[in-house]
């Protein structure tokens, strides 16, 4: 990737920066033989033009054929290179709001998991504190807590000393934070989970389902009080079982046919084999199904190295955060931006549902699809430019492009 600096050195200082020679990728279709125009003063995108309509006062950057897309938007990740969200320290969200941005991430949800509600507050008030100052990192768009309401059952990485019932009153403070908080995942089953999801719902929040033994018919009745997402799919969630005579679906076949869901995958070739992939990008078009990165303190660290996630010991292994015991994987060590060539080669996904996949879907729903996710006229200028292997070759936060 190139070094760059704040913008182009030819004609620096010009009210308007266009990109032109690439392809630009819209929601709906590849843009070719068309400019994006940048304003980078004001941040926003201006909109597509043709060469002819730039004039002489605008900055031209030759992307060379490469492909030009929105800043991707990654919903889930707890962190990397040895820091977590759930460490409410300036270096700690620096360090990882860095380490995102060059990697093309320019926006995403802090999460965090295995903390008490306690640490979960002082952790969401700090993400408030760092939301509302200006960074030049990615955008810390919001909070998404894997909260303790879980099923022992299915903890995965999640500590299971910390699991509380969903009413015992202990998610009182966390409604003074739902400013903060965009997502509050909890399974459906637990007593007291319905009354949570609907009060969690009412005050905006996205409620989720994940880390959960649910049957369909705990699913459903949380779906008809205000749940509407689904946590990393497959990962730590039932399926299928039989009572008797009958099958009773679980959360991943749900998620696969209810319209009403949105979903997350984690696309890194690990947590999930090619063909379950293909199965959820079948049954669950890009609108509803995003990618995340659920990355842990693992990623951009060697293989080997020794974590915890709260007081779950996991090693780098394989290129995935593992449990020591090799029980389950404590979280991905891959960022979004290298997930998009595993949803394009891999899956076999067009690029312009790979990119939808990690950026306007995303940015749906975390409620930021008016500012951020596409190059739509208006919205901030977070733009990524991929060479022809979609690797990273340049990124702009908010018109600027990072050093």
């Amino acid at each position: 990737m190139p070094t760059g600096t704040s913008r182009p050195a030819a004609g620096q200082g010009a009210a308007r920066l266009a990109l032109t020679n690439g392809r630009i990728v819209l929601p709906d279709r590849i843009a070719e033989g068309l400019a994006l125009v940048v304003e980078p003063d004001a941040g926003r995108i201006a909109g597509l033009a043709a060469a002819g309509e730039l004039g002489s006062e605008t900055d031209i950057v030759d992307v060379e054929g490469r492909a030009i897309i929105p800043g991707l938007v990654d919903l889930h990740t707890h962190g990397g290179q040895g820091y977590t969200f759930d460490m409410p320290t300036a270096e700690s969200y620096a360090r990882i709001l860095t380490m995102n941005a060059r990697a093309g991430v320019t926006a995403l949800l802090g999460t965090l998991g295995s903390v008490s509600i306690a640490e979960a507050v002082a952790c969401l008030d700090f993400g408030r504190r760092w939301q509302a100052a200006e960074h030049g990192r990615a955008r810390l768009i919001g909070m998404y807590l894997e909260s303790p309401y879980i099923s022992p059952a299915q903890a995965g990485a999640l500590d299971p000393a910390g699991i509380r019932r969903a009413d015992d009153g202990s998610a009182e403070p966390l409604f003074d934070c739902t400013d903060i908080l965009r997502i509050f995942m909890l399974a459906p089953e637990t007593p007291g989970a319905l009354p949570l999801v609907e009060r969690m719902a009412e005050r905006g929040v996205v409620v989720a389902a994940g880390h959960t033994a649910a049957k369909e018919e705990q699913i459903v009745a949380a779906i008809e009080r205000g749940l509407s997402h689904v946590t990393h799919i497959w990962s730590a969630m039932s399926m299928t079982v039989r009572e008797g005579p009958w099958r009773k679906p679980g959360l991943v076949e749900t998620a696969l046919v209810d319209e009403r869901l949105t979903v997350e995958m984690i696309a890194d070739n690990r947590h999930l084999p090619r063909t379950l992939m293909r199965l959820a990008t079948r049954c669950i078009p890009p609108e509803r199904l995003c990618a995340v990165s659920d990355a842990a303190t693992g990623a951009g660290l060697p293989e080997g190295t020794r974590l915890k996630l709260g007081p779950v010991a996991f090693e780098v292994r394989d290129g995935v955060g593992m449990l020591l015991d090799g029980s389950a994987f404590a979280g991905s060590t891959t960022l979004l931006g290298q997930m998009l060539p595993v949803l394009h080669d891999v899956v076999g996904l067009s690029l312009v549902d790979a990119v939808r996949m990690c950026s306007l879907t995303p940015a749906r729903i975390a409620g930021w699809a008016d500012r951020i996710g596409s190059l739509t006229p208006g919205k901030l200028a977070d733009v990524v430019v991929l060479d022809a292997d979609l690797a990273l070759w340049r990124v702009m936060i908010g018109g600027q492009w990072l050093a």
